[in-house]
């Protein structure tokens, strides 16, 4: 499971970092999903070996425009580029609102069925992929953050269990494997009873513009991976005062430590933090603050980058490069 970085920026891009957004990519097949798509998010597919052929769903977490206009230019592309197939869009109102407005004002067609569901009263949403969750968080806006539940889990028979009840091999094996339940010796043998998931059940939180990470604690459980905004180091957010609604690297790294989350992926930096050390406020200023407050896999994000999600749990940069120690 590969989580791929389209922007990394708060409020405005940079020349190195674009506004939000964040892909999603399971190991299967060429299908992927967007978590938020701030403007220009249809360029930096550009650059990546995802089209708009195959997004599966978009999911947005606020109405905010660092989040959300990118919208319409992707879905002109998906629409320009020949694209038939339903899309699932899940945001809150104020942004299914607004994109069926522009639709309407800017006479933008699509030749497929673009499905929206609104956060306000959503109630999940799972293909074959993701299972997915979304619960309400704390800022200028109605905000949420998403939990994605890996759907696909590599399974094998209880073959020990099945050798001490005498259930030969054969037939019987391979229909309980696919998940039919069958008949032996004049009872019913229920599959799910000689299933066994040999691997956790892979699981990443992806939270939108916050000031309470607290909110977050239900869906992170059992979750292996929280990706989430360090808008900020402390210093600077007690100097802007609570009116800023956004969290800081020291708060959502004290949540995540005392949460037991085994990997962090910090985002959405404030372009005020230049991505060179010694020259003012830097992004290292917040990977600092940071690991003062959190002891495990610890990552910032860059646009571009990609972060892969092991069958243990573990998270990786794929380039290779390691966490911060």
């Amino acid at each position: 499971m590969d989580l791929v970085f389209l922007g990394t920026s708060a409020g405005v891009p940079t020349k190195r970092r674009n506004v939000t957004a964040l892909a999603l990519q399971p190991e299967s097949g060429r299908n992927w999903y967007l978590v938020d798509c701030g403007e220009a998010t249809q360029h930096r597919l550009l650059h990546l070996p995802m089209t708009v052929m195959g997004l599966r769903a978009i999911f947005i977490t606020h109405v905010h425009g660092d989040h959300s206009y990118g919208l319409p230019g992707l879905l002109a592309c998906a629409a320009m580029s020949g694209r038939t197939e339903p899309l699932t869009l899940v945001a809150p109102a104020a942004v299914i609102e607004w994109v069926a407005a522009t639709r309407s004002l800017t006479e933008l067609y699509l030749p497929f069925r673009l499905q929206s569901l609104p956060l306000e009263s959503f109630e999940g949403w799972q293909d074959d992929e993701f299972a997915v969750e979304a619960v309400p968080l704390s800022h200028s806006v109605p905000s949420f953050a998403y939990r994605f539940s890996e759907v696909k889990r590599a399974i094998r028979l209880d073959t020990d269990r099945l050798v001490r009840e005498g259930i030969p091999r054969g037939p019987l094996w391979g229909a309980l494997k696919t998940g039919e339940d069958v008949v032996f010796g004049g009872r019913t043998l229920a599959s799910r009873d000689y299933l066994v998931y040999p691997d956790l059940t892979r699981r990443i939180v992806v939270g939108g513009d916050n000031d309470s990470p607290e909110l977050l604690a239900g869906l992170c459980e059992g979750a292996q991976v929280l990706v989430h905004e360090a808008t900020y180091t402390s210093e600077v957010a007690a100097r802007m005062g609570p009116e800023i609604q956004h969290s800081s690297a020291a708060s959502i790294a004290s949540f995540a430590e005392r949460q037991g989350m085994a990997n962090l992926l910090l985002t959405h930096f404030s372009p005020r933090y230049q991505d060179r050390p010694g020259k003012g406020l830097s992004v290292a200023d917040i990977e600092v603050e940071a690991r003062a407050h959190y002891l495990g896999r610890l990552f910032l994000a860059e646009d571009f980058a990609r972060y892969r999600l092991d069958r243990d749990g573990i998270l990786a940069r794929v380039s290779g490069a390691e966490p911060s120690p």
